[in-house]
């Protein structure tokens, strides 16, 4: 056996499977570069400005308008701040319009702190029971060692949302509006994840590891979170009453809701008619998914969805802004963004020329190779169309405010899309039998750790 070894290291050394950085190689790497007064000029621009600043083609980025043939009328552009709750806020977006057109109002928006509560003393109290479930298990056993690196997070995805609201309903912003905490999470949830990894400890070095017990251990935990929990963001109201300004200039008197109530009163939406999809060229079309272990409450649904092409997806989505309805939408949002100009477009940067160097990347190997994932959801709210009646580009109703982008929106072209979305959630009404026939599928696990497919942040 070790003669075969010794024979197949030393095989690959001679015909160059196995080459180390030395002397001849790094000549060889020094020869091939010879400089012309282009490449001079080009490092002098990049040792004194951002790739980005040099990359950007500018005169490109300023010819892109912003009219679109059909628009959904947004409320004003919200604020997540420094926090990850981008999920929260397109998903409440989404159903602000009908909450507008119910109540004849001009504007309005739920409470984002509200359904955040909940959502982080819930993913605490599923991660302590997956420790409990788990407590038996090697520490370096692959599931423990993700559910101890990830404990709680900001991070989310429809499902995430409708599993809240199913449970707790909602409210409007002013009755539990946002506090410094919930706009700058970093530091809550650092010490709360502190608290849940040494809760985990204990729980794993009981000596009495029956279920029970360690139920009972984990209410006193969970004690201590929903304390922090208060003190940093309020406390959720049980019941409160609220009332509002309509466009005729009437004040309504006021109405005592829960927050399940006002759900119902407000929106009164079965999310369970609310479907995901994705365009994963890794896995097979026209099939179920289910992802492992991604949901926010111990009763609640893993996210699922249908895996289908971008360009069978479009006609969908147009139906849906035909019929006055949003999107929840989520994509690799930096790859070729222009803040300035507010743009999502595969033109706005050039690094191919500058550096002289094909970067190119099909979606199938930008996923394969996790050079790009989900990092931000938004609403997407209009399409404008070509002379042919094909999209050209879609309007994004975006949560970083109104100062950011186009006042607050991002247009995104169609070729871009079809690259850099991830995410998609349309109601069943709008799908073709096809894809309603899909959803009878028994679905397909994904594994939890396939990064690809990580929460939106």
């Amino acid at each position: 056996m070790n003669k075969i070894i010794f024979f197949l290291i030393s095989f690959f050394t001679i015909t160059g499977f196995s080459q180390s950085l030395d002397t001849k190689l790094i000549g060889e790497l020094q020869n091939s570069y010879s400089p012309s007064g282009a490449d001079i000029a080009i490092q002098n621009a990049l040792s004194n400005n951002s790739i980005k600043e040099i990359t950007y083609k500018a005169q490109y980025a300023k010819t892109q308008d912003h009219l679109f043939e059909v628009e959904v009328k947004t409320g004003s552009i919200t604020d997540q701040k420094s926090s990850g709750r981008c999920w929260m806020f397109t998903s409440m977006n989404v159903f602000r319009p009908v909450v507008m057109e119910k109540y004849n109002i001009s504007d309005f928006e739920f409470s984002e702190n509200y359904l955040y509560f909940w959502d982080i003393l819930e993913k605490s109290n599923l991660f302590l029971e997956r420790i409990i479930a788990s407590v038996d298990k090697d520490i370096y056993d692959r599931e423990v060692y993700w559910l101890i690196d990830n404990p709680v997070g900001d991070g989310g995805a429809w499902n995430s949302f409708a599993n809240l609201v199913e449970k707790y309903g909602v409210v409007p912003k002013e009755i539990m509006p946002e506090t410094e905490q919930s706009s700058s999470t970093y530091r809550m949830i650092y010490l709360i994840k502190s608290l849940l990894r040494k809760d985990a400890m204990i729980l794993r070095g009981a000596k009495d590891k029956k279920t029970e017990s360690l139920r009972k251990q984990k209410v006193e935990m969970l004690k201590d979170v929903y304390r922090i929990l208060v003190l940093s963001l309020g406390e959720p109201p049980k019941e409160f009453q609220w009332r509002y300004k309509n466009n005729n200039g009437k004040i309504t008197e006021y109405k005592t809701y829960t927050p399940q109530s006002f759900w119902q009163d407000a929106v009164n939406a079965n999310l369970d008619d609310y479907i995901m999809f994705i365009d994963d060229p890794t896995r097979p079309y026209y099939k179920l998914y289910e992802r492992q272990k991604d949901k926010n409450t111990y009763e609640g649904n893993n996210w699922t969805y249908v895996n289908i092409p971008a360009a069978d997806l479009k006609p969908m989505m147009v139906k849906s802004l035909k019929d006055g309805q949003l999107m929840y939408f989520s994509c690799d949002v930096g790859k070729f963004l222009s803040k300035d100009e507010g743009t999502l477009d595969l033109n706005n940067y050039d690094y191919n020329s500058v550096f002289g160097v094909d970067f190119t990347m099909t979606r199938k190997q930008r996923m394969l190779t996790h050079q790009s994932g989900s990092t931000h959801g938004m609403a997407v709210c209009g399409v404008d169309f070509d002379e042919s009646g094909k999209p050209t580009k879609w309007k994004i109703e975006n949560s970083w405010g109104p100062s950011y982008g186009h006042s607050g929106y991002l247009t995104m072209t169609d070729e871009w899309f079809d690259q850099y979305f991830f995410r998609m959630v349309i109601n069943k009404k709008y799908l073709t039998d096809k894809v309603l026939a899909v959803l009878k599928q028994k679905p397909t696990e994904v594994p939890y750790y396939n990064p690809a497919f990580s929460s939106d942040l």
